[in-house]
C-alpha cells in the first residue's frame, strides 16, 4: 500500500464508527418509542454507548484533521459520556458516586470542546502553549461576565442556593461561547460541510442544554424524554464534522488575542465591581474572573518572552556569528535601500590572509578577523554601516559625497598600519578597497568588485570604480 492510500484505507476501517453511533441511537429511539417508561437498556446503555462510538469515530477520523481537534473532541465527548453514565446509572441502580463527579465531567467537556473546534476550525498544524492559555481565559472570561449577568434571573426560577443556580447556568454559559466561535468561523470562511455540521451539532446541544433548564425551572422536566437525545444527535454531529473537509483559515490570528483581551477588561471590570460595591457579586462568580487576571499575566509573559526570542533570532539571522558585524544578507539589504541616496560602496580584501590562516591555523585566521573587524568598524562614521561579507572579505557603505567616501577608505587601510597580536605572532596585514558612487544604477556589487581587484592588481590599495 503507499502512502498516498492510508488515509483513504485508515478511513474505512474507522468508518463503522460513524455508522454504529447512528444505529446505536435509532435503536435507543426504536426502543423508547416501543416501551415508553424509563428502562436501563435504551436509556443508560444506548444512550451513553452512542456518544463513546462517537467519541472514538472523533479520534479515528481521517489524517487530513489537525491531531489535537481529533483529540479535543473525542476528549469533550468521551468526558461527557462518563458524565451522564454515572449520572444516569445513579437512577436505575442502588449505589451512589459522590455528586459532584458527573458535574465535573460536564463543566470539562467544554474546554476540551472549545480546544477541539478551535483546532477543526484553523490550518494551523501545531497547537502552542500561547494558543491553550488564550482558550482558558476565554473560556474563564466569558463564564464570568454571563454568570454576572444570568445569576440573579435565575435564581428567581430555579431552585437551590446561588452555587447550585451558578452550575445550572454554566453549561449554556459553555453553549454560547462554542456557539460564537462557531458563527465567527463560518463568518470568516468560505462555506463547508464541516462547518455547517458543527455549527447544527453545537445549536442542539446548546437547545437541549436551555430546554432542560427550562423545563427544571418550571417543573415540568421528565427523566428520559425524548429530548434528551437532541445532546446525544448533537455530539454525533459534531463528531461527523472531522470526517469533512473545511474551509480552515487562520482563525486565531484574527479573532483569539481580541477575545482575550476583551475576556481580561471584562474580568478586571468585575473585580472592581467587587472591591466598590462587594455585596453585588456572590465571591464564587468572582473566582474565575481572578483565574482569568491570573492566567493573563501568565499569557503576556510568556507573549513578551517570545518576542524577544523572536527578536534575537532575527538579530541572528542578519549578524555574522564571528565577528558580530552585520552580515551580506543586512549589507545587500541595505543596498538595495540606498535609491537615490547619496552614498558610496566600499568592498574590501585583506592582502595576505590566506597565507596566515594557511600557517597559523583557522583559529589564527578566526581570532585576526575579530580583531580586523574591530579596527574597521572603529573607523566607520556614526550611521553608516559596515559588514563582513564572508571568509575575508568586507563591505561598507558610507553615506554622504565620494570625497567622504574616499576618505573613510583611507581611514580603513591606515587602521591595518600596525600589527596584530595573534598568540605569540605579531601579523601584519594590508587590504585592497574597491569604491564606487551610488549612481542609482544596478550591478554596484559587480563595479566595486571589479574597482576591489584592479586596486589589489596595481598595488594602490584604494581604487575608485570609474563610469
Amino acid at each position: 500500500m503507499s502512502p498516498s492510500d492510508f488515509p483513504r484505507a485508515r478511513a474505512g476501517t474507522y468508518r463503522f464508527l460513524r455508522i454504529g453511533a447512528v444505529l446505536v441511537v435509532l435503536a435507543q429511539l426504536g426502543i423508547r418509542f416501543v416501551f415508553s417508561p424509563p428502562s436501563p437498556l435504551p436509556d443508560l446503555y444506548l444512550f451513553n454507548g452512542a456518544v463513546f462510538l462517537a467519541a472514538a469515530s472523533s479520534y479515528f477520523s481521517p489524517l487530513f484533521n489537525d491531531r489535537w481537534a481529533a483529540i479535543g473532541i473525542s476528549g469533550a465527548l468521551s468526558i461527557w459520556a462518563v458524565g451522564s453514565t454515572i449520572s444516569t446509572a445513579e437512577s436505575f441502580y442502588d449505589f451512589h458516586v459522590w455528586r459532584g463527579f458527573s458535574d465535573i465531567c460536564y463543566s470539562l467537556f467544554y474546554p476540551f470542546a472549545l480546544l477541539g473546534i478551535l483546532r477543526a476550525l484553523s490550518s494551523k498544524k501545531k497547537v502552542r502553549a500561547t494558543e491553550l492559555l488564550d482558550m482558558a481565559i476565554i473560556s474563564l472570561g466569558a463564564t464570568s461576565v454571563l454568570a454576572s449577568i444570568l445569576l440573579k434571573p435565575a435564581m428567581l426560577h430555579l431552585d437551590g442556593s446561588a452555587p447550585a443556580v451558578f452550575l445550572a447556568i454554566l453549561y449554556p454559559i459553555g453553549d454560547i461561547i462554542l456557539l460564537v466561535i462557531v458563527l465567527l468561523a463560518m463568518s470568516m470562511q468560505k462555506p463547508s460541510l464541516r462547518t455547517f455540521l458543527l455549527l447544527l451539532g453545537v445549536g442542539l446541544f446548546a437547545a437541549t442544554d436551555l430546554y432542560f433548564i427550562w423545563k427544571s425551572a418550571t417543573s415540568g422536566y421528565s427523566f428520559a424524554s425524548l429530548v434528551d437525545d437532541g445532546w446525544v444527535i448533537g455530539l454525533i454531529l459534531i463528531s461527523e464534522s472531522l470526517w469533512h473537509h473545511g474551509g480552515e483559515r487562520e482563525l486565531n490570528k484574527k479573532v483569539i488575542p481580541i477575545a482575550t483581551l476583551l475576556s481580561l477588561v471584562i474580568s478586571s471590570a468585575l473585580l472592581m465591581l467587587a472591591v466598590v460595591r462587594p455585596s453585588e457579586l456572590p465571591v464564587f462568580i468572582l473566582i474565575p474572573a481572578f483565574a482569568t487576571l491570573a492566567l493573563s499575566f501568565i499569557r503576556m509573559s510568556i507573549a513578551l518572552r517570545e518576542a524577544r526570542e523572536i527578536k534575537d533570532e532575527r538579530a541572528l539571522a542578519r549578524t555574522d556569528e564571528l565577528t558580530g558585524l552585520p552580515n551580506r544578507r543586512r549589507f545587500i539589504t541595505a543596498l538595495d535601500a540606498l535609491k537615490e541616496r547619496n552614498a558610496i560602496l566600499l568592498l574590501l580584501d585583506l592582502d595576505g590572509f590566506k597565507k596566515v590562516n594557511d600557517t597559523l591555523g583557522h583559529d589564527a585566521g578566526d581570532e585576526l578577523l575579530r580583531q580586523i573587524s574591530v579596527r574597521f568598524a572603529r573607523q566607520i562614521p556614526k550611521g553608516d554601516l559596515l559588514a563582513r561579507l564572508g571568509g575575508d572579505e568586507f563591505g561598507a557603505i558610507i553615506y554622504g559625497d565620494t570625497r567622504h567616501g574616499i576618505e573613510v577608505a583611507h581611514s580603513l587601510r591606515a587602521s591595518l598600519a600596525y600589527p596584530a597580536e595573534i598568540g605569540s605572532h605579531s601579523v601584519t596585514l594590508g587590504v585592497s578597497i574597491g569604491a564606487i558612487s551610488n549612481d542609482s544604477k544596478p550591478e554596484l556589487m559587480r563595479r566595486a568588485d571589479e574597482a576591489m581587484y584592479e586596486a589589489k592588481r596595481s598595488g594602490l590599495g584604494i581604487q575608485l570604480f570609474e563610469l
